[in-house]
Order: structure tokens, then sequence, then C-alpha cells
């Protein structure tokens, strides 16, 4: 396979700099202090339509010839990709078809209706949603619009990697989320290109991560399994195309799990104040979770923020989760007597620790309990890890019977 070239990328470059932002690179001092190393954090999630997923479709959308145009084009996707098909679709004034799956959120279903594409919900997964749509590319002569596996895609994205040069000249490392490879193949291909002594960091979902095993194995490689909240880098095979760049630049693979990804995404709200979806996360994660001496790190760092777009119900229970990773929740059993005023005397001790109640549940039905005794569910919002253990040893010196919640 013939790999792309520099002026590729940036006549994409070009083409792409009347329609697309320019996203800022920020500073994270948070992050800095952790890694030991100034941390710079690329904002693709301020994208149009909240990911850098545009760059490459509007990329690719543009070099169709005139009737391939006029046919249309359709894509396949639960989120990001359709919408940043739709967007690109509409802006060059072309028909656009997204299938989506059924369980696909409400509020990505609805932000790509209103970019302006017809949406069919397809299946219960994205690859019975890409047999529908390749069904209808059959059948109506529409093209297909790859999320990944495609040069223009690829150069697209590469964008990204021009971009952080100019923000960043002296960039030392770049982590990037990954998942068919799209964004890592463009930007490990700038850098390579402009600045090869950058190194190129790629971060996948341990729960989804076919990369490793398909660089050791020297060809794309089925995930074994995709069970992870980072949906947005959640693709079960690597791309042909992205495969090739990988391999011709070899990028370092980290995976990170799920906790590191929703502690990653409530640091990035709480401390960032930017909006940021557990894919959109990973490059944060690896480098909260990850030890500097394994990420090698060269200063400065840039921690690319890829996508923005969370459903707000999901968005809540990541931030509960978070919270409880971050130390910042305790859940808590505790068996008082039945008598008046025991609630009291514990809710006593807690408040004496300067933690805040956010539920009590009472239980009378366990075998465990004595006929005298009752159990208490306590949800306690606490001050992080050591004041977690603060509020757990008061309660165990005044007596109390402590079990964490299951």
């Amino acid at each position: 396979m013939e790999l792309i070239g520099l002026g590729r990328i940036e006549a994409a470059a070009e083409l792409l700099a009347p329609v697309i932002r320019r996203t800022p690179v920020v500073a994270s001092r948070v992050l800095s202090q952790r890694c030991g190393a100034q941390v710079w954090l690329k904002c693709e999630n301020l994208q149009r339509t909240g990911s850098f997923k545009p760059r490459g479709a509007y990329n690719r959308i543009a070099h169709l010839p005139p009737e391939e145009r006029g046919r249309g084009v359709v894509a396949a996707s639960a989120g990001n990709h359709a919408q940043g098909v739709a967007w690109a679709a509409a802006t060059l004034g072309i028909d656009s078809t997204v299938f989506m799956p059924v369980g696909a959120s409400l509020p990505k279903l609805a932000a790509t209706k209103a970019y302006g594409a017809q949406v069919r919900q397809v299946g219960a997964t994205i690859d019975e949603a890409l047999d529908a749509a390749l069904d209808f590319a059959a059948h109506t002569g529409a093209t297909l619009i790859h999320p990944f596996d495609h040069p223009d895609i690829v150069s697209g994205q590469a964008t990204v990697g021009l971009e952080i040069l100019e923000q960043l000249p002296d960039v030392g490392t770049v982590l990037v989320p990954t998942g068919g490879g799209g964004l890592l193949a463009g930007v490990a291909l700038a850098l390579a290109e402009l600045a090869p002594d950058v190194r190129v960091i790629g971060v996948q979902a341990a729960e989804a991560a076919a990369w490793p095993v398909s660089l050791t194995e020297g060809k794309p490689v089925r995930a074994q399994r995709l069970s992870t909240m980072a949906d947005g880098i959640a693709v079960g095979l690597p791309g042909e195309v992205p495969f090739a760049h990988v391999t011709a630049h070899r990028p370092t693979i980290v995976t990170v799990d799920e906790e590191a990804l929703s502690t990653a995404l409530l640091l990035c709200l709480e401390r960032a104040k930017l909006i940021v979806e557990p894919a959109g996360a990973a490059a944060v994660a690896a480098l909260m979770s990850l030890p500097p001496g394994e990420l090698d790190l060269r200063e400065p760092v840039c921690a690319i923020l890829s996508g923005g777009n969370i459903d707000p119900l999901l968005l809540t229970r990541l931030i509960g989760h978070g919270l409880s990773v971050a130390g910042r929740y305790l859940a808590l059993r505790v068996t008082i007597s039945d008598r008046p005023g025991a609630l009291g005397g514990l809710l006593s001790v807690v408040g004496a620790t300067g933690a805040s109640v956010v539920d009590v549940v009472h239980s009378r039905t366990g075998t465990w309990l004595a006929v005298d005794e009752v159990e208490v569910g306590l949800t306690l919002e606490t001050r992080g890890p050591d004041h977690r253990d603060t509020v757990s040893d008061a309660l165990e010196r005044a007596g109390y019977a402590v079990r964490a919640q299951d």
C-alpha cells in the first residue's frame, strides 16, 4: 500500500481551513504536577460537531467526483462519525443517509438529524448498521464514507498533528485516543514527516484493545471483547489503511482501564472545565494512571481530547463513578441498635468527621441481624481517600460494626 505523503496532508489542511475550527491547546497545571512534565490539552472536543471526525469526513466527501456527489453518501455510526458525515455532507450540499443502531443515544441521534442527515435506525450493533449501510450503497449508488479506513480520512485527521506542531513547535510527546486508528495514523504520519523525534503514544481502552495484538501479529486482528464505556474507541478491527501507516511509524500503544477513564473524565470536567466523553479522555487517563517512566514522556506533552459528545444521563453516572474512584464517595453498611436515638448517634459521629450524608437506608431484614439490631446503609461525600479512611476509622473507634457496601 502506498503511504500518504506530506503534500496530501497539507492539501487537506488547506481545504479544511475555511470550514474547520483551529481548536485551542490549553495548559493543564494539575496534569503537569502529576506527571512532572509540562502537559497541554488539544481540545478537539471543541471542534465542529464535538469531535475531530469532521476533518476526515469533509476531506473524504469533498474529493468525490460530481457523479458520486449526485448519488449522495451513506455512513454507519452510533455517534461522532455520524455527526461528522452529516455536517460535512450538508456543508458541501450533498445528501446523506446515516444508519445508526436502535440503541444509539438520543442526543447523538437528534444531533445527526439536525446536521441534515436522513437517519435510519437498524440493528442492535454498529456491525448490523454497517451491513444495512453497505446494502443501501449497493442499491442506490451512494458512496460509503468509512469512519477511518480510507486515505482521505487519514489525511484529514492528520491535520490535528499539523496544528499541534504549529501551536506547540517544541512538543515532545503526543498522546492519541485510538479506536480504528484513523486519528493515530494521521497524527503519527504528520509528526514523522515534520518532527520525527516526537514520541507518539496511542491509547486504547483495555476492554476494547485490538491494536496490541494486531501489531504483534503483523495484521489487523479483531478484539476479543468490546466492553467499555469509551464507545468512541470501541472498534473491533483496525482499518487496513491506518494499520499500514501505524506499522510504518511504530507509535507506542498503551491501554487504560475503566476506572482511569471515568477519573480522567471527572478531572477534565472539574479542573479543566471541559466536557469530554470517555473516549476523548483516554489520553488524560493514560497520564493519570500510568507511571511517567512507563510512558517515557518527553516534554512538553500534548494529550488530544478527541471528543466531547456524551449523553447527559451517562455523564451523570460517570461523574458518580469517577467521584467514587477518586475517594469522594464512601458507601458503608453500619449495624446499630434498634432503639430511639441510635441513628442520631451514628450521624453525629459522621458529622464530626466533616463528611456529608448523601443517602441513608434502613434495613431490618438481614438474617445476620439480631432482633434488636438494624443495618444502616450510608452514602457519604468525602474529600478524598485520606478523609474516607478518617471517616471509617472514626466509626470503628466509636464501636460500630462497619462494612463496605456491595
